[in-house]
């Protein structure tokens, strides 16, 4: 990932909903880019593929905020 990593401390819904917010927004900013092509060539491979990257994205994001749970034990 070349994404820096920055810690946050989540210890209520509140602060786990801000993160998961600025982290949409992040996933979409930079996968959006890729949908604005595939709008332009509608082809049902190159959807899927931007979906499927989108999917891939969101599972990394989870999967960090998992990890950072267990971690935390």
């Amino acid at each position: 990932m070349d994404e820096s990593t920055e810690t946050m401390t989540i210890s209520n819904r509140s602060d786990f909903a801000q993160w998961a917010i600025e982290r949409a927004r992040a996933i979409v900013a930079n996968q959006g880019g890729d949908f604005a092509v595939a709008a332009r060539d509608p082809s049902d491979e190159r959807i899927a593929e931007t979906a499927n990257a989108l999917g891939q994205a969101i599972v990394d994001a989870l999967l960090e905020v998992f990890d950072g749970l267990i971690s935390g034990d």
